[in-house]
Order: structure tokens, then C-alpha cells, then sequence
């Protein structure tokens, strides 16, 4: 069992995230092609301590995560319980659904079957009851966007999912989804885009 540095709180920014309690610190570590099983798993691990001894608390995943699909998820879980289970309380753990995971018409976008099906699946991966945010990962032009916030809605109530979160959504999208999870009594607090010095849209 890793033991974390006693002074990981001591220099990093934390910032409440949208109008919710939760705060996020300043720089998350996302899991996206180096947690695959293309990695290496030493390298993983030393990764995620040194980003935990320096008070990096959020871990940021998504189904397809990898590549394979699902082996980052897979990776990180059994980071957190041989080596981090005693500070699941201190960590943030989200991912995401809405690429293709499964064969079928039921395995991508945003239906209500794929998103919770996706959900069940990553926390099995990951080991755990819960994740502490969950996101639609893409919008979907063809799902009404209703069935979509009502499927995050529905993970946070059943205790699966702590806070609801969208990816990649544009700003009209965004504003129709917030009035939707607001009448749900279960707000949006995130919209993690992409965007940088090359992505300025």
C-alpha cells in the first residue's frame, strides 16, 4: 500500500467547480493513452503517486479509455485498490460514456440503456460503488437530449454517480441541457471541453 506525502496539500489551488461543493484542483491528470494496456503498468502507478504527493486529487477516465477500450479504467482500479484504497475519501474519480464500447445499436451516443449500461460496466472495471462525476461524453443529434440529462439524473440518484457532468458540448446545447438537469433538481456543474492554443472554438 502506497503511502501519499504529508505535504500534498500544501501548494495546490483548488476551485469550486460551477455552483456545486466540490472543488477541483488546478490540474487533474487525465487517463487517456498512457493507462492503456499499451503501458506500462510501473509507469502508471508512478504517475498517479506523483500526482497525488502533489495534491492532484482529481483522476479523470472515460470508457473507452486505453487502448483496449476499458483498460485504463481497469488499470486505474486496481492502482486505487492495492495501493490507494486507504484515500478513496481524498480522491475524485470521473469518467465518461458516450463513443462505442459494444457491438449493436446500444453501445454508443447517449440512449438511456447505453449510458447506464456504460456506467455499470466502468464501475466494475474500476472497482468501486461509485465515481464522483459522470459525464455525456459527446452530444448526440439523434437521442433527445431529455433521455440523455434524464440517464445522468438517474445515475446520480441511484448514488452511482456523485455530481453530473457533459464533454464536448457547445454552448446552445449546453444552456438546454442545464434547464433540463435544473428541472431534474440535479444540475450540470461541468462542461469539460477541449481547448487550447491549436482548439479555440
Amino acid at each position: 500500500m502506497y503511502t501519499a506525502n504529508s505535504e500534498r496539500y500544501g501548494k495546490m489551488v483548488y476551485n469550486r467547480c460551477g455552483y456545486s461543493g466540490l472543488k477541483l484542483p488546478e490540474v487533474s491528470l487525465g487517463l487517456w493513452h498512457n493507462f492503456g494496456d499499451t503501458g506500462n503498468y510501473e509507469n502508471m502507478k508512478n504517475m498517479v503517486f506523483t500526482a497525488f504527493d502533489h495534491g492532484i486529487t482529481h483522476f479523470d477516465l472515460a470508457n473507452n479509455y486505453g487502448p483496449e477500450p476499458g483498460s485504463a479504467e481497469r488499470n486505474f482500479g486496481k492502482i486505487l485498490k492495492e495501493e490507494l484504497s486507504g484515500y478513496r475519501d481524498e480522491i475524485l474519480v470521473s469518467t465518461k460514456a458516450g463513443y462505442g464500447m459494444w457491438d449493436g445499436p446500444y453501445g454508443d451516443w447517449g440512449s438511456r440503456k447505453y449510458l447506464l449500461a456504460s456506467l455499470d460496466q466502468s464501475l466494475q472495471r474500476l472497482g468501486l460503488e461509485y465515481v464522483d462525476i459522470f459525464y455525456h461524453h459527446r452530444m448526440d443529434p439523434q437521442t433527445p437530449l431529455e433521455e440523455t440529462m434524464g440517464a445522468l439524473a438517474q445515475a446520480v440518484r441511484s448514488g452511482k454517480a456523485l455530481y453530473a457532468g457533459v464533454s464536448n458540448y457547445d454552448g446552445p446545447t449546453l444552456e438546454k441541457a442545464c434547464r433540463i438537469m435544473e428541472e431534474l433538481n440535479c444540475p450540470l456543474i461541468i462542461n469539460q471541453n477541449s481547448y487550447n492554443i491549436f482548439n479555440r472554438t
